[in-house]
């Protein structure tokens, strides 16, 4: 536990990730990352030297999950925890029957998520992205889209004046792995009907298969990301290089 709300921390002060007086939701899935993410900041809550308002929050795809798990988890972190009941799924399989779903559905879970977190007057939004994640979304960028891009540490929405910040994104996901399962948390089932069968999959089979070949392929490609960085990526704290863990 210390030793990732050590990790955590280190990527808050880099990014300038939090500041004093901030409300910050966590938008939690169920899934792993957004479950270790909601503990490691009700942990870092209790002794980072500047003070903020905790919150998570979880968009309910009316898929039929049940969340009752995660509400005895807020309880014990002290953590306030708002559902919020959509009918995002049946619209998009029954409905519509989007061949390509996840476009569609990650902007109307992100509409409902932003306008949730309006409503309640947070001025920042935490997301679970880990190291794994940007290495992907910046290959998936280049494979798919012909851009050299990903998703930044600290997003200023200027249409809603929410703040997105990504405070995992020095810790691995096998430590995340391992992370939830010591702390026995309670972990849903993606019930999401095309879960596994996309683009993101591929991916992550790819750079599997690479770094047999070449073991530190994703510390290199991370680090290329900040050594000559993206927008946005740059460090601005004492930065040291993610070791493996």
């Amino acid at each position: 536990m210390q030793k990732m709300m050590g990790l955590v921390r280190r990527c808050v002060d880099d990014y300038h990730m939090i500041d004093d007086g901030d409300r910050i939701a966590v938008g939690v899935s169920g899934g792993k990352d957004s479950l270790a993410l909601l503990v490691l900041l009700a942990g870092l809550r209790k002794y980072y030297n500047k003070s903020f308002a905790l919150e998570a929050i979880t968009i309910d795809m009316g898929l039929g999950m049940d969340y009752s798990g995660i509400e005895q988890l807020c309880r014990e972190w002290e953590v306030p925890y708002t559902i919020v009941k959509t009918e995002i799924a049946p619209i998009i399989f029954d409905h519509r029957k989007e061949k390509n779903p996840c476009s569609m559905c990650s902007k109307m879970r992100r509409g409902a998520l932003n306008q949730a977190i309006l409503e309640k007057g947070f001025n920042k939004l935490a997301l679970g992205h880990h190291y794994d994640d940007a290495v992907e979304t910046f290959l998936m960028s280049l494979l798919f889209e012909g851009r050299i891009s990903c998703f930044q540490p600290v997003t200023d929405l200027d249409r809603t004046g929410i703040i997105q910040i990504r405070p995992m994104l020095y810790i691995h996901e096998k430590t995340v792995d391992n992370f939830t399962s010591r702390m026995k948390l309670p972990v849903l089932t993606n019930r999401c009907p095309v879960d596994k069968t996309t683009k993101r999959e591929e991916v992550k089979q790819l750079i599997f298969d690479l770094s047999k070949t070449y073991p530190d392929l994703k510390e290199r490609i991370f680090g290329a990301m900040q050594r000559y960085p993206l927008p946005a990526w740059e460090p601005q704290g004492r930065y040291k290089r993610p070791k493996k863990q």
